[in-house]
């Protein structure tokens, strides 16, 4: 053959990568990538066929994947832009159920350069490196102090990623746990100010979640969480929640004039936020905020009195020292309230602290009198017990309207709650005053109760390994529903559960490393979606497979059809036919498949009272099928009436 130069070689071989008789032929196609790697080695430049090598690494064959993750690792460094398939590729392999390949795999990401990847790709390594426990102390911090330098990345998603594994690798050193929560301080605070409302957003989730192990970690920046005026109400919602967390003696005052200002916001709903952060504040810094609420009662806007109201009733409650001043704050202030919190947090303070407010018996006779066109039975029974409870303490202005009022609940009320509530306060008062004041005078604060609400410090081990994910969004039981409901895929890799250097193993037990025999099913279900399957080939398929799962759930109310066939399309569970609404018997079939093939065929079968469901499955694998039968089922449940 004639003597080429590099560029007509990197032709010829990029040619023949592509020739698709070469790709069929597998010992042909692993020659010339044998090429590859030999002119590689030999200093001839092989980027050009970066693409086409990339392609190669879609091979069962271990031996040829060993050459393409060699050439790749070589020249991602020198492609960043082109460096995103390789991870692409790595990230695919390292979830592949065989472990000779996922240890290649990894192997083949950890020896990937950061420094020259791009910040996304810096963020999947990050990700992937997870998996990796040191076996050493010494190995640790040297894998501590190369990541240092990925805490001062521009990119959000780097530092976040950094910062997490940071938290994991050193979860025995709590004090480099703190140390590297106080370097990312400053990225965490420039995101809580971005312009992505995204981001931003994600940002002041994780700031609460580290002052759940740190409170006042972002005290001196209490500045930097100061709501602006053109803010979406979510994000609004988040900086009050964390200001809250961030008062001390210094920044108290400038916290709740700031505070103040948001109570008076157009939005009703951050209006009353801002009245209950205050009231959170008010049990450390009594004075300061009960000032402030009796002062918003003096507004006589109806939302803003409602909520002061309920915050006075919960503030007394905790803090007695406050009691005198909240009595003095409450007269007039009923004129301005109409919905059922209010209405019950207010009959409840006249009701305990009745004594004190002077015009106590004739607010709630106002009540009495109108009891009759009251909507909620929550405010007639919280009105039956306040007005028992003054006439203990002021009988002779309560005694006629406490009559009226057991009167009406026993003879004319509808409700039975209601009802009952006032024939065992009515058998009570004829058992005599000292069994009433025995039963209905309770202590009117219990200071201990503020104990139970007030969070303890939380290692940063018990959420580390939810950083940097949808967890602090969301919160873990909701994110774990969501995840269950629409077989969300996992991001990210299972972290190592061993508890010691000592214990760590290799990545493939040397058992397996000859045979590269499957692991066994994780269970893991990813329904695909898109999926299509026509009527024909549903029913074919259906009568040649074999019941591998049946269970009927107790069923009460109709089934609507079209409110399952979008609960169902949103979980990727595809409606083949259906029965139209009220038939007797009602069903339903339905076609599900999952990432690796397997598909589910469903007979929804309902009677009166009863839910059949049959699935039939065209692989054998247990864990996937009790998976899909649990999304099934919750959805199921969510549309659906399930009797308990």
């Amino acid at each position: 053959m004639p003597y080429l130069g590099s560029e007509d070689v990197v032709k010829e071989l990029k040619k023949a990568l592509c020739n698709p008789h070469i790709q069929a032929d597998r010992l042909r196609y692993r020659n010339v990538i044998q090429r590859v790697i030999r002119h590689m080695t030999q200093g001839l430049d092989m980027s050009g066929v970066f693409m086409e090598m990339v392609k190669a690494s879609a091979t069962v064959d271990i031996v040829q994947k060993k050459l393409v993750y060699l050439y790749m690792c070589t020249y991602a460094p020198l492609k960043p832009d082109l460096a995103l398939l390789a991870i692409n590729t790595l990230c695919k392999d390292c979830s592949d159920p065989n472990p000779m390949v996922r240890g290649l795999a990894l192997r083949s990401m950890c020896s990937l350069r950061m420094p020259k990847l791009d910040q996304w790709g810096q963020a999947e390594v990050l990700n992937f490196l997870l998996r990796y426990q040191p076996r050493s102390e010494e190995e640790l911090f040297d894998i501590l102090n190369l990541l240092d330098s990925f805490l001062k990345s521009s990119s959000p998603g780097v530092v976040m990623g950094a910062t997490k594994l940071f938290l994991i690798l050193a979860k025995k050193f709590p004090h480099v746990q703190t140390d590297v929560l106080v370097q990312v301080k400053g990225p965490l605070l420039a995101a809580c100010s971005s312009e992505s409302r995204e981001l931003c957003f994600a940002a002041l989730c994780h700031v609460r979640q580290i002052l759940h192990s740190l409170p006042g970690h972002f005290s001196s920046h209490y500045k930097k969480f100061f709501c602006s005026y053109s803010e979406p109400h979510y994000i609004k919602l988040q900086k009050v929640e964390v200001l809250c967390e961030l008062v001390n003696d210094e920044n108290v005052q400038q916290v709740l004039e700031e505070l103040r200002g948001y109570c008076t916001d157009v939005s009703a709903d951050f209006s009353q936020a801002a009245i209950l952060a205050i009231g959170g504040i008010a049990r450390t810094y009594t004075d300061q905020c009960v000032q402030i609420l009796t002062e918003l009662l003096g507004l006589r806007q109806e939302h803003i009195t409602t909520v002061v109201v309920q915050t006075f009733r919960d503030l007394v409650w905790l803090c007695p020292q406050c009691t005198e001043a909240v009595c003095q704050a409450l007269p007039g202030c009923e004129e301005n309230i109409q919905d059922s919190e209010g209405k019950q947090a207010l009959i409840w303070l006249l009701g305990v602290h009745g004594e004190r407010i002077p015009n106590a018996p004739y607010v709630l006779e106002d009540f009495v009198e109108n009891v009759k066109s009251e909507a909620f039975p929550a405010v007639k029974m919280e009105l039956l017990t306040a007005l028992l409870r003054l006439f203990l303490s002021r009988p002779a202005e309560c005694q006629d309207m406490l009559g009226r009022l057991l009167y009406y609940c026993i003879e004319e009320e509808k409700d039975m709650a209601v009802r009952d509530r006032g024939l065992f306060y009515y058998r009570l008062l004829l058992s005599g005053i000292d069994e009433v004041k025995r039963i209905l005078c309770s202590p009117k604060s219990d200071p201990s109760l503020g104990l139970l609400e007030d969070q303890a410090e939380r290692p940063v081990n018990s959420w580390a390994s939810d950083f940097n994910t949808l967890v602090p969004v969301y919160g873990k039981a909701r994110w774990a529903t969501i995840s269950k409901c629409h077989g969300v895929e996992r991001h990210g890799p299972e972290l190592p559960n061993a508890t010691s250097f000592a214990t760590a193993g290799p990545l493939i037990p040397e058992e397996n490393k000859e045979s590269g025999q499957e692991l066994p099913d994780s269970g893991a279900l990813t329904l695909v979606p898109n999926h299509q399957l026509t009527a024909e080939c549903f029913e074919k398929t259906w009568l040649s497979l074999q019941v591998a799962h049946q269970q009927v759930l107790p069923w009460q109310g109709v089934v609507h059809p079209d409110t399952l066939q979008m609960a169902l399309q949103v979980v990727n569970i595809q409606t083949i036919a259906m029965s139209r609404a009220g038939a007797q018997p009602w069903k339903a079939y339905l076609s599900a498949r999952d990432d690796r093939g397997c598909l589910f065929l469903t007979e929804l079968l309902w009677e009166p009272e009863t839910l059949q469901i049959s699935v039939k499955q065209n692989e054998p694998r247990t864990e996937a099928l009790n998976s899909f039968v649990s999304v099934l089922a919750t959805v199921i449940g969510t549309i659906g009436d399930l009797k308990s």
